[in-house]
Parts: C-alpha cells; structure tokens; sequence
C-alpha cells in the first residue's frame, strides 16, 4: 500500500477556522485587510496567522507565498501551533522556500509538541517515507498512532496500511479492518475502498460480497476509478449483485475513462469477447494500446495476439513480438510460451527490430490516478482479471 502524501496548503484552511476566528470584530464581521495587517504588525499571532493563510491561497490578496511564510513564521515563533505546521509544510513542498525537508520535519515536531493531530500524521508520513529522516516506520506507526486516536482520518487510513502491509508491524488484518473503518466512516474515500476490497476478498472479517459492493458503491460515485474497477469485476462476475454485462462495462469505462490501467484491459477484454456489447476488435484494441503503454503486462499479450492475428489492426510480427517479450519479460506465462513459439517463425531481422522497439519501449505514467484529494491511491488492493 502506498504512503498517503503530505496534505497541500489549501487543505490546511480548515484548521485555521479558530485562529481566525479571534479576529472577529464583535458584531461577527471579519476586520478588513488593513485593520488585519496593522493588528499583524502590532505582533498579534491570530491576525499573523490570518495574513499567512489569504497570502497563502490568494484569499483577498494576490497570491504570494514568500508573503504567506513571512507571516505563518511570526505566528510559528510565538509558539502558535497551526503556524508551526504551516511553516513546516510550506518547507516540505517547496513554497515559497527551496524545499528542505529538515526544516519541515523541525517544524512539525514543534506542532507535535502541542499535540496537533496534522503535524502528528506529517511525521508519520515522513518517517515512513524516509524524508529528511531515516526511514523508520515503529517511528512512523507511533505518529500515525497519536493522530489516529485524535481522530484524524488520514491518520487513521495510514496506519491501516500499515497493519495491512507488514511496514513495522506484525500484519493484522483486523487491525487494518479497524482502522480503515474509522477513517472510513469519516467518508474518507479510499478508506471505504479499503473496506470493499477486504470484505471482497474476506481479509480481517468474513468474506461478504454486500457488504463489499457498498462500500465500492460509496467510493465508486465519489469518482475513485479503482473502485469503479471493482464495482465492474463484481457486475461481470455476478458477484453480490445478478451478472450484468452492461452494468459492469459502463463503471469499467467510467475508470477507464480516469487512465487506470485495469480497467482499460477489463474494457479491451469485454469489446474484444462481445460481453455486454458487440464484439469490436477496434475498440479491443483501442483499449488493451492504452493499458499496454502503461506497462500492464496482460494487456501487452493480448496487444501483441492481436497484431499476430490481425484483429482490429494489420497483421505485423513485429510488433506482435515486441508486445509479447514486454509482457513475458514481466514474467507473462502464456507470453513468455509464445515468444518463444514466434522465435521458430519470424526471420532474424524481424526479431532484431522488435528487441530494438521494445527496448525503446518507456511505460507511460498516468498521474491522474496517482493522486487524488491529496491522496495516493491504494492500488495495490485493485482486484485484476485472472
């Protein structure tokens, strides 16, 4: 499971409510820019605070970040918690200041010790991470810990992972269970993802295939292609729900749609054996090119079957035989049966230029299902056909 990133800057907002709060004239009116810098000037951490977070984020003010240090590290100094954790995260990604992870790590710590639940989860992350700090993830199950029983839901949704993972504990997938609901039930999407995949697959509780498609419903709408992935595993195979082709290709497409890279060989595979639609080997292909270019191996096959069949595309040895030793170099079975069959056929040029297109071959990255809400996805739990 992948660490959850540090949060952004304009996550941060949230917590600030109280901080500016204190700035409130009276009658419940928010003071304007003028009256706020001169209180700031006058060494108020409240209104320092407030001019650190509109600099920050452009809020009534052009943005400016160098601005928005300056003022979050007057606030930092007089020992203001929010400012502390402000100040470190804007070291941590780079804003406003070159990125200096120790900086970030000191302020954090600083926030920690007032017991700041953000700054608690940020050292966790940076421990498990190794980010200014040795890697050391007792040390980073600890801060996840402390955030978690505060309640934190990132927090919580992370140290899940780890009980899940084996990442300096025992794994316990009951602890994982635990976890993954707390932060789940504060609607935290990959955390109700989480809960579908281990009912799904009966890890931590007992295998429960309604329970398992609620929970992937729940994150399926909020738009997570994984668990639009699965929800269309569990429409195809008939599985808690009656077998419907169409039903799982419509949610295939919608994560298809988002770049991931199963549900783009799913899709291939339902156009390709006319599940749900008419068979169309162009779409097929369409499909199955888009997993392969990121480097998912079944697809690379069945890419490469296609070129050596001349289904959807002009029959091209080629570059049949560049897709298929892709996929068998990734330990492909039925690839690695294949190429070895296409050796006995194909002439020693024809294999020399598909061994220099392969070599040139770089996977094609999709950051859009790499980070979403501040979060990276838990892609290491997405159900692919077997």
């Amino acid at each position: 499971m992948k660490p959850t990133q540090i949060l952004r800057l304009s996550l941060v907002s949230l917590i600030l409510v109280m901080a500016i709060s204190a700035n409130q004239s009276a009658n419940g009116k928010t003071p304007d820019f003028n009256d706020i810098l001169k209180s700031a000037g006058q060494g108020d951490p409240n209104s320092q605070v407030c001019l650190g977070l509109m600099y920050g984020t452009g809020d009534g003010v052009v943005q400016d970040y160098k601005e928005s240090l300056k003022w979050f590290t007057k606030a930092a100094e007089q020992g203001i918690a929010a400012a502390q954790f402000n100040v470190g995260l804007m070291f941590y990604n780079g804003k406003g200041v070159p990125q200096d992870y120790k900086e970030a790590f000191k302020w954090f710590t600083k926030a920690t010790e007032q017991g700041l639940a953000l700054a608690q989860y940020s050292l966790g992350v940076m421990y498990e991470k190794g980010d200014g700090v040795p890697k050391d993830y007792k040390e980073s199950i600890k801060w996840y810990t402390k955030a978690a029983e505060q309640g934190f839901a990132l927090a919580q949704y992370n140290l899940g992972g780890m009980y899940y993972n084996v990442n300096g504990v025992p794994q316990d997938y009951k602890a994982a269970f635990r976890w993954f609901t707390k932060a789940a039930e504060q609607g935290l999407a990959s955390a109700q993802y989480n809960l579908g995949v281990m009912y799904d697959e009966g890890k931590g509780v007992p295998k429960d295939y309604n329970e398992s498609l609620k929970w992937y419903i729940k994150t399926a709408e909020q738009g997570l292609a994984s668990a639009q992935c699965n929800l269309g595993v569990m429409y195809e195979k008939g599985k808690g729900v009656p077998q419907d082709y169409k039903e799982a290709i419509k949610w295939y497409t919608k994560a298809a749609e988002q770049g991931l890279d199963s549900a783009q060989y799913n899709l291939g595979w339902m156009y390709a054996n006319g599940n749900g639609v008419s068979k169309d080997y162009k779409e097929a292909f369409k499909w199955y090119t888009k997993a392969a270019e990121q480097g998912y191996a079944k697809a690379q096959f069945n890419l490469g079957l296609m070129f050596g069949k001349g289904e959807g595309v002009p029959e091209d040895y080629v570059q049949a035989y560049k897709w298929i030793i892709l996929a068998a170099a990734q330990g492909q079975q039925e690839a690695i049966k294949l190429r070895d069959s296409l050796n006995q056929v194909m002439s020693t040029e024809q294999i020399a230029e598909a061994q220099r297109l392969a070599g040139e071959f770089k996977p094609r990255i999709n950051n859009a299902t790499d980070d979403r809400k501040g979060l990276e996805e838990v892609n290491s739990l997405v159900r692919r056909r077997e």
